[in-house]
């Protein structure tokens, strides 16, 4: 039976959502997980090159290995140069959209202090009509306000190019068990894995299992590639954020997850199809149990599960997602209740695999 004490701890949630870690920047995050699975008494602490973080609990060599797959890292900028008024100019790391941007706060990481800025803008009282609707052409309009007088004032604040730059956003609880943060992409898969393995630190598998917290997935799936590469999985579930389209202005063929209707099967996206026998898997492991699925096709999108599915010859794997609304962003919304049944939802696939199980779904067996 899952221990709801486990489940039911938001303050986890709220520690990572508020972490500072942009792509290539992640180690505030990874500090939070390997405290958390220093706790633990079951796993094997392994690195990539790349920096990210595997937790091993293997059962026999020879068996099947089950990899579960989230990434730290959020989207972001670095700094790209300072002008001479003292403004910085700045490279995304990630997939920003400008308009959303203008005139938020950020956190600007020096080697010994944290600086807040805001990404200036016009205001209205001088901008044409056209502006108003669409002001920032590109990502190389936008520019962060730091208080600096000039260029060398803002150089002995300790800014020099490629510091990294992360959203400022603190997490806010709002009615009906909902939670307003940045960074649940992704975040919330991290929660999910520390929680899965606080579960079933002390349960004999039939199977090898690694927890994989990836690095640099915002700019192009980084951390999946080499640490897919270290773990000769023979089945992949990643744990991601799935895109909520449950609000004004998106449509049913835009996004089809809406919030409190439980975790998602991506059926595809611009990276990856599932499984088709893990997929049947999954669904009678949730039927049977009660769980209600939703199911995501996106024509954009590119997640870590992708990069196990390509790996060695080839392995099953699938994503399954945590809806959210406002992607990509200094805030978005999760249900926390949705985050809970999908940890229920991974944990009895965890229970009910064995070896065997594994090799028949990486065999096509049903």
């Amino acid at each position: 039976m899952i221990k709801e004490c486990v489940m039911t701890n938001k303050n986890m949630l709220i520690e990572l959502s508020e972490a500072f870690g942009p792509s290539g920047f992640e180690e505030e995050v990874k500090t939070i997980i390997v405290n958390k699975f220093d706790k633990l008494k079951s796993y094997k602490k392994t690195e990539d090159g790349l920096g990210s973080v595997i937790f091993s609990k293997e059962t026999d060599k020879d068996k099947p290995t089950l990899t579960l797959v989230s990434h730290m890292d959020e989207i972001g900028y670095l700094v790209k140069y300072i002008d001479n008024e003292g403004f910085l100019k700045v490279q995304n790391l990630g997939g920003w959209l400008t308009q959303s941007m203008i005139n938020q706060r950020w956190v600007i990481r020096t080697k010994d202090k944290d600086i807040i800025g805001v990404s200036g803008m016009k205001t209205i009282h001088v901008m044409d009509a056209k502006e108003r609707t669409s002001f920032y052409k590109s990502n190389n309009e936008l520019f962060i306000d730091v208080g600096a007088k000039n260029q060398e004032d803002a150089m002995n604040m300790g800014i020099k190019p490629g510091n990294p730059v992360a959203p400022y956003s603190k997490v806010v609880e709002l009615k009906n068990n909902r939670l307003l943060g940045k960074a649940w992409d992704d975040r919330i898969g991290c929660a999910m894995l520390i929680e899965l393995a606080t579960l079933i630190d002390d349960r004999l598998l039939s199977y090898n299992l690694n927890f994989v917290f990836t690095t640099q997935e915002e700019i192009g799936l980084r951390g999946a590639m080499t640490s897919a590469y270290l773990t000769k999985s023979d089945m992949c579930i990643n744990c991601e954020v799935g895109v909520a389209g449950d609000y004004p202005y998106m449509s049913m063929d835009e996004a089809q997850e809406k919030l409190g209707g439980g975790p998602s099967i991506f059926l595809h996206d611009s990276s990856m199809l599932p499984d088709k026998t893990l997929q049947n898997y999954i669904e009678n492991i949730a039927t049977k149990n009660k769980i209600e699925l939703q199911y995501e096709i996106l024509a954009g999108y590119g997640e870590d599960g992708s990069m196990y599915q390509k790996s060695r010859e080839g392995i099953p794997s699938i994503n399954l997602g945590i809806p959210t609304r406002y992607l990509h962003s200094h805030n978005s919304v999760i249900d926390f209740n949705d985050y809970k049944i999908g940890i229920r939802l991974a944990y009895l696939i965890l229970d009910d695999l064995s070896g065997e199980k594994i090799n028949n779904i990486k065999n096509k067996l049903d």
